[in-house]
């Protein structure tokens, strides 16, 4: 009975903010525990039903697309704090503003993207970029499939505004369960599709894109039309002049996605130029093991950005203080976790995937190594997010993007494949010290220039 009463203690008693954030990561938890499990499932079933080297195109393919995620122009994470801020004030007309202007903005931005795309795309050779050899997969098969993934990215990408809303007002762990959904209906799909008929991209490519646009939709109009019924745009509450408020803040983020593509995204591509698509896959699952690691800590993150918006908000700088410090000291227990999985990784591979894919130890521990080192910066990287002082990372984040590809080709040259991992890594541990000082420039209220901004 002691052990019941500290659970709902727990969950019931401290500081508003404190509770929510509780109750988020505890249902984060099961939420993404289960897509992480999809995750791990998916991996080699969809490798089964092509082949590791179309998996490896198909990684490739899909770290392309994901460059275009930064045309929303940063206006995701602008209306994520902006909300926040005006959920925080009580101002729900303003937040309706936010809401259905950012849905005008992005809509005829990705409306613009699409069309270019769709007009350019005809003249792409994709075998060559996607260095995958005609009698592996026509260029053909191939042109349809970037047309219908990016398509449905985009669409994708305007639907997950009601995600952005759902975490502002701190209910990440219910905006969680669109993706989980999303991965869910992907997984028993291709598992039908293995059953019955042959490995194809075109096809697994339409299902992995469809199901978040359909989960999303869904979600959309049930939100909408429901809990954020207030909140929902509305032509005649698109209000441009407020749109600087989104773009001021908005265009920073805007420039660090840019930066974030290119540091996270390019990897894929530099290894299929040097090593080829097999390579890719390799690459792919490894650093999707130690991202289960990545994923498990965001849990605990994730609800802190928009609780940090509004205790800045308020001035509540011992909370902050308080939590930070919390967040730091579970930081270095993920820290032991990724080791003994680095342990443990043949064993693991051998049960997960088989003789699929053969474990490279010497890249297992380039990413292991960048997974402890993002796992330390991360906790003030989502402060800083969420009080909107941001300048200091855009800074860094531009530096980085110009330096990456080229030390990661010749690091590459040198090391081999692991050479792209030593390059972010290296790349991250320098911005550890700074991103420290500036936390606490600020929580320490004294932070001047580009500290403050």
């Amino acid at each position: 009975m002691p052990y019941i009463q500290y659970f709902k203690d727990f969950f019931t008693k401290g500081h508003k903010r404190t509770i929510a954030a509780k109750k988020n990561i505890a249902a984060s938890i099961v939420i993404k525990g289960i897509n992480i499990g999809i995750g791990l499932a998916i991996v080699p079933l969809t490798i089964s039903y092509i082949d590791p080297t179309k998996y490896g195109i198909w990684i490739t393919l899909s770290s392309l697309v994901a460059w275009f995620g930064f045309f929303d122009i940063g206006l995701g994470h602008g209306l994520r704090n902006r909300f926040a801020e005006a959920l925080a004030k009580e101002d729900h007309n303003l937040a309706k503003v936010y809401v259905s202007t950012t849905y005008a903005i992005l809509s005829v931005v990705i409306f613009v993207v699409i069309t270019l795309f769709l007009l350019v795309n005809q003249f792409i050779n994709w075998n060559a970029i996607l260095n995958a050899e005609t009698n592996i997969v026509s260029g053909a098969e191939l042109s349809k499939l970037a047309a219908v993934v990016f398509v449905l990215f985009c669409l994708s990408f305007i639907l997950k505004l009601i995600t952005t809303i759902l975490t502002a007002d701190q209910k990440p762990a219910l905006a969680s369960v669109f993706d989980m959904l999303g991965r869910l209906f992907a997984l028993i799909i291709i598992y039908i599709l293995t059953k019955t008929t042959n490995g194809s991209l075109l096809m697994l490519g339409i299902v992995y894109s469809s199901m978040p646009v359909v989960v999303l939709t869904a979600s959309s109009l049930w939100f909408f039309n429901g809990r954020y019924k207030k909140y929902k745009p509305t032509f005649k509450n698109i209000d441009f002049k407020q749109a600087s408020q989104l773009l001021n803040l908005g265009i920073k983020f805007f420039i660090i996605q840019i930066t974030g593509v290119i540091f996270y995204q390019t990897n894929a591509i530099i290894i299929a130029q040097m090593f080829g698509p097999a390579e890719v896959t390799v690459y792919s699952v490894t650093f999707q093991y130690f991202s289960v690691f990545t994923s498990v800590f965001s849990i605990l993150l994730t609800p802190y950005w928009s609780a940090f918006t509004e205790a800045y908000a308020k001035k509540d700088f011992e909370w902050i203080k308080n939590h930070v410090a919390k967040l730091k000291k579970i930081s270095f227990v993920m820290i032991f976790l990724v080791l003994l999985a680095l342990v443990a990784i043949q064993f693991i591979f051998e049960l997960w995937v088989g003789n699929k894919v053969k474990v490279n130890f010497g890249l297992s521990l380039t990413i292991a190594l960048y997974v402890i080192l993002t796992t330390i910066n991360s906790v003030n990287c989502q402060f800083m997010n969420g009080v909107s002082k941001i300048k200091l990372q855009l800074m860094i984040a531009i530096g980085y993007s110009i330096i990456h590809i080229p030390l990661s080709i010749f690091l590459c040259r040198e090391f081999g494949i692991k050479g792209v991992m030593i390059s972010a890594s290296l790349i991250v541990f320098s911005s550890l010290i700074l991103y420290e000082i500036q936390y606490k420039k600020i929580v320490a209220q004294k932070a001047k220039g580009i500290w403050d901004t």
